[in-house]
């Protein structure tokens, strides 16, 4: 699977039994560290992410909530996901910053939501993307800003 394909993979997986499944552990596999949080994706269209972390000891703070790197990472995931889902054959792109506002203890069942769109671009360009990840109350509880590189390959 190339990561340019994920809206492909997305449309043929998530229609059939245990393919959301099947998806999920097929990013893992191919973004080891994305997989290793454990985040599923809910929802992909072009430019749009719904993902689902459910709350585990694992990324737990010593203040019993959700670790705010693991919510960071679920930002980032959410943002990507969004933005690769609309990437064409020899574009990339690479985050260059990330910042998140923390609104509320993150507890329970999280969802992360984005909605972004590629500008046109010839050259290497900057866009910010943003990701809000809500509790299961439907509070914020963080919002996570990207600023992603995007660029095309040289190949």
């Amino acid at each position: 699977m190339k990561i340019n394909e994920i809206s492909r993979y997305w449309q043929r997986c998530s229609g059939i039994p245990g393919g959301r499944w099947l998806f999920n552990r097929l990013i893992g596999y191919l973004i080891p560290y994305t997989g290793a949080l454990k985040a599923n994706v809910i929802e992909l269209k072009d430019g749009y992410a719904r993902l689902e972390l459910k709350d585990r000891r694992g990324i737990r703070n010593h203040l019993n909530s959700i670790h705010a790197i693991a919510l960071t990472n679920l930002g980032e995931f959410a943002s990507g996901i969004a933005l690769v889902s609309q990437f064409k054959d020899n574009m990339r792109g690479i985050p260059k910053e990330i910042k998140i506002e923390f609104l509320k203890k993150a507890r329970g069942l999280l969802s992360a939501e984005c909605t972004t769109e590629i500008p046109a671009f010839e050259e290497e360009l900057e866009h910010q993307v943003e990701a809000t990840i809500r509790d299961a109350d439907e509070d914020i509880v963080a919002i996570v800003y990207v600023r992603w590189l995007l660029g095309y390959s040289k190949v």
